[in-house]
């Protein structure tokens, strides 16, 4: 009988929710690390904050939807401002990059609950991707009209300039 490979890194049942009946989840707990890169994903939809080592590997990540949000609440400021503060603490960073990306409504807020954790901030980067003149649009819509003698006669006799 072969030996079962051991699996790397400490797993740990995380309660969601407060219920009797709630999920249980299976999430790795997150390294400590004191330098790092946080990148703040501000869709219309959801918040997304990564947090990365400076060599770019994910070491936390966090949504509005894991803190507990759910639908068109996920947009909110408020989310985006529990998300960082989630993410931060359960990192425990001392200095940190930003790295900005989306038009959300969670994006300041993130930015305002990071700067006041306590998170030293060497930089602060707007990554909005915006196209420099980017793709072809489509071709203008021709409508035809049902009939186009629709109009009567005696109309156009009068005004031919406006029936023509």
């Amino acid at each position: 009988m072969a030996k079962a490979i051991p699996k790397i890194g400490s797993r740990k049942k995380v309660r969601i929710g407060l219920r009797r009946n709630a999920r249980f989840s299976l999430r790795k707990s997150a390294r400590r690390i004191t330098k790092g890169v946080i990148h703040v994903q501000a869709s219309f939809n959801n918040t997304i904050i990564t947090v990365t080592d400076p060599q770019g590997r994910v070491v936390f990540w966090s949504s509005a939807g894991t803190c507990g949000f759910k639908s068109s609440r996920k947009a909110s400021p408020y989310a985006g401002q529990r998300t960082a503060v989630d993410a931060i603490r359960t990192v425990g960073l001392q200095r940190a990059e930003v790295m900005v990306k989306g038009a959300g409504s969670g994006r300041d807020a993130a930015l305002r609950a990071i700067a006041k954790s306590g998170v030293r901030l060497s930089c602060i980067r707007d990554v909005t991707p915006m196209p420099h003149n980017g793709c072809r649009p489509p071709k203008k819509r021709r409508l035809e009209p049902c009939c186009r003698y629709s109009r009567p006669l005696f109309l156009r006799a009068f005004f031919p300039h406006y029936y023509g």
